[in-house]
């Protein structure tokens, strides 16, 4: 396949609003040894692109300046070493950045297959929610069938994919949300309850049900104590953000009578191998789930490349699941 020398692409021409979010041409990438170079159809846009572009969350010494953590496309090209992918391959990877853009480079372990009759704005939902719900859920915390699992932000981009992997799994799903509307997607998903934490304590209602086994949190600050609260003995806190903030005071005599875990993790950061081993076990565990259509990612709205700033401006707006870019024409 002959490839440009420059691509369009949206870069951050200073740290602010949307505002600063601007297209501008690059040169194309090129793949190094066990890299592949994606052909981008769309792009998934997420919070911490945002924390990025507001200059909150550098990227890594080693990655692209541009944001976009997740994208879908086809295989344009491949450096050294790699075996498992041929050009033309439909894929969706999770990125170290550089997704705004109709060309990105990425580790070949962390593309997967396209799932079965799934658009390709819909493919591009799928890496950045599905790696951390992954990751911090069922490898992190072990969530089994039969324990109850609490997400707070149950119809975010994470919360969707959460309700929908631990219900598909056999656990008993709560999540918080904050309308009725919200909660009855919630419900709708796969939770058993849906709270609308505007009029309701999801403490109480946590403890009614016999507490949780593991909740997922990504709004930090007075919920880290209400959580510690609603989790059974042995129970287990994963935080992934701090929406209300990185701090809180919490009663730790009751962590350890209780032997409570409490832990956290971001997944940009993490090796290249780590990511790896995350992608083989949502391959093996999950995308069996994507391509029978037991499981599907929830879009929201999708937006030009060009009008990356709108796609932000939404993002911080009210929403329920994923918003994409449409960086190129591409269906299949």
């Amino acid at each position: 396949m002959s490839l440009p020398n420059m691509m369009r692409a949206v870069e951050i021409s200073e740290s602010g609003g949307p505002e600063v979010l601007k297209l501008c041409e690059r040169p194309v990438p090129k793949p190094g040894p066990g890299e592949v170079l994606l052909r981008v159809s769309h792009a998934g846009v997420n919070r911490p692109d945002a924390l990025q572009r507001a200059g909150n969350y550098a990227p890594p010494p080693d990655a692209s300046d541009l944001p976009g953590l997740e994208a879908a496309g086809h295989i344009a090209a491949m450096g050294p070493g790699v075996q498992d992918w041929k050009e033309g391959d439909a894929v969706t990877a999770l990125l170290p950045g550089g997704g705004y853009a109709e060309y990105v480079v990425t580790p070949a372990d962390h593309c997967l297959p396209v799932p079965q009759s799934m658009p390709l704005a819909h493919a591009a939902c799928l890496p950045e929610t599905f790696f951390t719900v992954w990751s911090n859920v069922f490898m992190a915390s072990g969530l089994k069938a039969g324990q109850t699992f609490l997400v707070h932000g149950g119809t975010s981009g994470i919360g969707t994919t959460a309700i929908q992997l631990a219900h598909r799994f056999g656990a008993r799903v709560f999540a918080t949300a904050g309308s009725p509307e919200k909660v009855e997607v919630c419900e709708r998903l796969g939770a058993e309850r849906g709270i609308n934490y505007r009029e309701e304590d999801f403490v109480s209602i946590l403890k009614d049900a016999g507490r949780a086994d593991v909740i997922l949190d990504m709004v930090g600050g007075s919920y880290i104590q209400r959580n510690i609260k609603a989790l059974k003995t042995d129970g287990r806190l994963q935080m992934i953000a701090f929406l209300g903030g990185p701090k809180a005071e919490i009663n730790f005599a009751e962590i350890m009578v209780r032997r409570l875990t409490v832990s956290g993790s971001t997944l940009r950061p993490q090796s290249v191998a780590a990511k790896a081993e995350i992608a083989r076990q949502l391959a093996e565990h999950v995308w069996p789930l994507l391509d029978a259509g037991r499981v599907a990612p929830v879009m929201d709205s999708s937006f030009k490349l060009e009008e990356a700033a709108d796609a932000h401006r939404a993002l911080e707006a009210d929403h329920i699941g994923k918003i994409v870019l449409n960086v190129r024409e591409d269906t299949t």
